[in-house]
């Protein structure tokens, strides 16, 4: 039996304006996630077993629930507005400035925020305006990306990403297989 995808909803009223520019804006990042997220995720997983990444998480969970917000809020705070001064320099022409801001700012977000934010999330979900606020945040983010998942766009997009990690795959198969060892 072979599984044929429905066809994505179509646009009515405002969103045949607004549909093509979301696709426009959004979707070169989604591609670009898509492209370095097989070199990030085994860079988080060797990160993880660091002992000081396990210290770090630890400490983490032992703290109190507000103290495990201020844990996750510091970083947070620091790292996010600089991906918006890297964004505002790339825009301005400061490539220079821009490209290692938004290289250690979403860096840092990957490796620490993320990372805090799971140790830490059970505590988290104990505070009484929190949780309400983290399940909102996820629920739009879950139908925000099935909306996105369903696009086009997305679909092209994700089957070019896969042809290109498989190219890459096969290009590091064949310099180890050529390698000497």
């Amino acid at each position: 039996m072979t599984f044929t995808p429905s066809p994505p909803p179509r646009r009515t009223g405002i969103m045949r304006v607004v549909g093509p520019l979301i696709d426009a804006l959004v979707l070169p990042f989604v591609l670009f996630d898509e492209l370095v997220r097989p070199l990030y995720r085994p860079l988080i997983r060797l990160l993880a077993r660091l002992k000081l990444m396990q210290w770090l998480e630890q400490a983490v969970c032992a703290l109190p629930p507000y103290g495990v917000l201020v844990a996750f809020l510091v970083p947070f705070v620091i790292f996010e507005p600089l991906k918006i001064l890297g964004l505002y320099w790339l825009g301005t022409g400061h490539a220079r400035l821009a490209v290692p801001t938004l290289i250690v700012s979403h860096g840092a977000t990957f490796l620490l925020v993320e990372r805090l934010y799971d140790a830490g999330r059970p505590k988290l979900m104990t505070i009484g305006w929190f949780a309400p606020i983290a399940r909102l945040v996820e629920r739009v983010r879950d139908a925000a990306m099935a909306w996105l998942r369903s696009r086009p766009a997305w679909m092209a997009i994700k089957a070019y990403a896969k042809r290109v990690r498989a190219h890459v795959a096969g290009f590091f198969a064949k310099l180890r297989a050529r390698s000497p060892g």
